[in-house]
């Protein structure tokens, strides 16, 4: 069941978070949805600008539907990762979307709060709600890279008087994360003290927290035993502050990162393992379940398992 984020948020703000994940392909829905209906997790799928490309709108969407009627008892919303402008209003007229992000934290504030507003005139006027980025995430997540010299993290004064100017409905805040497989180096924590700050300032506002793979140690110990060569002092978002942040306000986790790293390891395990096979469909069927162990793990570690039936009761009381 496709149910809005606006509806998966008010169930969980202050409670747990709800996992967001990107998918790019059949596989990757399948091991999802699998995931969350064992671990009886409500979810967001995330397609991204570059996602859109890869397999083409239309054919993500129709496996997207198809999943649903196989798991009629899934209940997720559809979200646009880090979308522009063009790219958020042809979703919003779409009418598949449950909600977009306008990511324009690049452009100065002023840009920043104008496009945004853009975006979520037009969104709302169709019922769908918008996350918007305020300070800026190090790391590389398709074509957006931000050197950490230039990373930053947002000023809860700045995001108060941001989401009182755009109306946006969730902030994709600074707090101390990256995109891609580096992003800390030794024992660098979340700054919870944002998170409380902003909560402060705007009090109910769900906060998303972008760049939050954990990077497992041993998926990239693995990886690089079957030929990868990561760095082996990558390191992530620890998963035991996932809950104390949703606590306090972070509503939406993003994880994609993890999901590469799964898919990675499980094909070069099985190519190294069976170096004359050339059938993609037995590494396929080994990382939709290994992925949707992931799913159910982190769903534990999120707060979000267990919850579909209280959602379930929610979305559909009259």
């Amino acid at each position: 069941m496709i149910v809005t984020t606006a509806q998966l948020f008010k169930v969980a703000f202050g409670k747990f978070a709800i996992g967001a994940y990107n998918i790019n392909n059949a596989e990757q829905t399948m091991g999802l949805f699998k995931g969350a209906i064992k671990s009886k997790a409500p979810f967001i799928i995330q397609i991204s600008k570059g996602a859109r490309g890869y397999t083409e709108k239309r054919m993500l969407e129709a496996i997207i539907r198809s999943a649903g009627e196989i798991f009629p008892e899934a209940i997720f919303a559809v979200h646009l990762d880090h979308g522009d402008e063009a790219t958020c209003y042809d979703c919003i007229d779409s009418g598949f979307y449950s909600s977009v992000m306008i990511d324009a934290s690049h452009e100065s504030f002023e840009e920043n709060v104008a496009i945004t507003k853009r975006v979520v005139d037009r969104a709302h006027a169709k019922g769908i709600s918008v996350e918007a980025e305020i300070g800026m995430l190090g790391g590389v997540e398709e074509d957006i890279a931000v050197d950490e010299g230039n990373a930053c993290l947002t000023n809860p004064v700045e995001a108060a008087e941001f989401v009182k100017l755009t109306g946006c409905d969730s902030l994709a805040a600074a707090i101390g994360t990256s995109h891609g497989a580096y992003k800390f180096k030794g024992q660098q924590s979340l700054h919870f003290e944002v998170i409380e700050q902003i909560e402060k300032l705007v009090p109910g506002l769900p906060i998303v927290m972008h760049g939050s793979s954990s990077v497992p140690k041993d998926e990239v110990s693995r990886i690089n035993a079957a030929g990868g060569t990561l760095d082996p002092e990558a390191c992530g978002v620890n998963e035991n502050e996932y809950l104390p942040a949703a606590k306090l306000g972070v509503t939406k986790v993003n994880i994609d990162t993890d999901g590469r790293l799964v898919w990675t390891r499980v094909h070069r395990e099985f190519f190294r393992d069976n170096p004359g096979a050339f059938d993609f469909r037995p590494p396929g069927k080994i990382f939709i379940e290994e992925y949707a162990k992931f799913i159910a793990h982190t769903s534990e570690k999120l707060g979000s398992a267990g919850h579909l039936e209280e959602v379930r009761e929610f979305v559909t009381k009259k």
